[in-house]
């Protein structure tokens, strides 16, 4: 068992910073057709075994501890043992959103880091399943995901995307389960009321919005973003616009529905009323849509409690998502990337989850709630997540990173996984 002490050793004594510089450059440099290139690598490879021998050769754990000296930092080293102590197995599945969170606009140009894709390809060899949960289309995600991870990873029936925030699962290599449409088993009234929204959204909108924003193309979700550069002014100020006309959009897509069902469903008052209703509704129960529509000036002053029980009934399962500068979406609380992760665990045969998942979203935060209330897992989050995330990050295991340094994360969980399988 590797303590605290042995690990004081480890960094203390040996030139770790090198052993992880030569294992880098082993592993990241490009295949080339190079004589000279070739020559190079070899003896660079030949320096990292001698000086991993000598840690192997120094401690009872030595060929773990050549392993975690190799890949982790310092710091990231104590944590995992700490981690491999507070917890006592490894983990073995990752649960992982992308944007903000694997890669970031504002820190790895959008791309994901090449260090952050080594860190998961060897958790692929180790064994360890892959899960993206996402709320891109899936044409999206399974397109960087192989251009990213290489098509021998994707389709090696270790890895799961879970697309547009739970509506579907694709799990490439399981014959019929490889692509399930969560969306379908929904009751035919919720997936007529978002066929409404979705056929009248881009038509019905305001010329600045129809110009300035686009439709995302899901296959169920109605996903507004911006034209301009996620993060910048101009599209916080048209997603602001449009959350709320995603508002309207619903409370007279409600209505109809309500209305064409029997005489009685709808109480008859007209969509004006019910636009405000339903603004008021979702403000009630998100801060976030709150501030944004009362610093845009449109915050209702009129009660939700006012609506019938009927359209309550409706709107309890309909989600609306803002997301900064970036998008407003109209969902199914029904359909959340907690309800799609369970059926991608599923797929690919993980009975007993004990899985890292890292995001930065409201919807991300439900898997993490998932997680802690099944004690199945550890959660992770950069430090630009959002206030409800960071909270209960910090609340748990404090793994909150820099902004496209998922790689860090990656890393101590990989030495978390070594230190609790020497242990076991």
């Amino acid at each position: 068992m590797v303590t605290h002490d042995t690990l004081y050793e480890l960094y203390e004594s040996y030139d770790t910073d090198s052993v992880r510089a030569y294992q880098t450059f082993v592993d990241l440099l490009p295949p080339m057709d190079s004589r000279v290139v070739l020559e190079y690598w070899d003896r660079a490879n030949a320096e990292l075994d001698r000086r991993k021998e000598r840690i192997r050769s120094a401690f009872d754990e030595g060929e773990t501890l050549a392993g975690v000296a190799a890949t982790a930092t310092r710091d990231q080293a104590f944590t995992a043992l700490d981690l491999s102590t507070s917890h006592g197995r490894p983990v073995n599945v990752l649960v992982l959103d992308v944007d903000e969170t694997l890669r970031s606009a504002g820190g790895t140009d959008n791309e994901i880091p090449r260090e952050t894709l080594h860190v998961l390809t060897r958790f692929h060899e180790a064994g360890v399943p892959i899960v993206i949960c996402t709320g891109q289309t899936l044409e999206n995600v399974k397109g960087f995901a192989i251009q990213g991870l290489g098509s021998e990873l994707v389709h090696s029936g270790d890895l799961a995307i879970v697309y547009e925030s739970g509506t579907g699962v694709f799990a490439p290599g399981h014959g019929a389960e490889t692509k399930q449409l969560l969306y379908e088993a929904l009751d035919e009234p919720i997936r007529a009321i978002f066929e409404d929204v979705r056929g009248r959204v881009l038509t019905e909108a305001p010329a600045d919005l129809r110009r300035g924003c686009h439709l995302q193309g899901n296959e169920f979700n109605v996903t507004l973003k911006p034209n301009y550069e996620i993060g910048s002014p101009d599209a916080r100020e048209l997603i602001d616009e449009a959350l709320g006309y995603l508002l309207d959009l619903l409370a007279d897509a409600v209505y109809r529905q309500l209305s064409a069902t029997g005489p009685d469903a709808a109480d008859g008052r007209g969509a004006p009323d019910l636009r405000q209703q339903t603004r008021a509704f979702y403000a009630d129960a998100d801060p976030e849509i709150r501030r944004v529509l009362e610093r845009d000036g449109t915050y209702p002053g009129t009660d939700a409690g006012e609506l019938s029980d009927d359209h309550v009934d409706v709107l309890e399962r309909i989600d609306v998502a803002y997301y900064e500068a970036d998008a407003a979406e109209i969902g199914s609380l029904e359909l959340n990337k907690v309800v799609g992760v369970q059926r991608a665990l599923d797929v690919l045969g993980v009975t007993d989850p004990f899985a890292l998942v890292m995001g930065d979203s409201k919807s991300d935060l439900r898997v993490m709630e998932w997680v802690a209330e099944n004690s199945a897992g550890i959660v992770a989050a950069p430090n630009h997540a959002s206030t409800a995330v960071l909270d209960h990050v910090l609340s748990t295991d404090e793994l909150v990173f820099d902004r496209g340094k998922s790689a860090d994360v990656l890393q101590t969980i990989a030495a978390m996984n070594e230190f609790a399988l020497v242990s076991e």
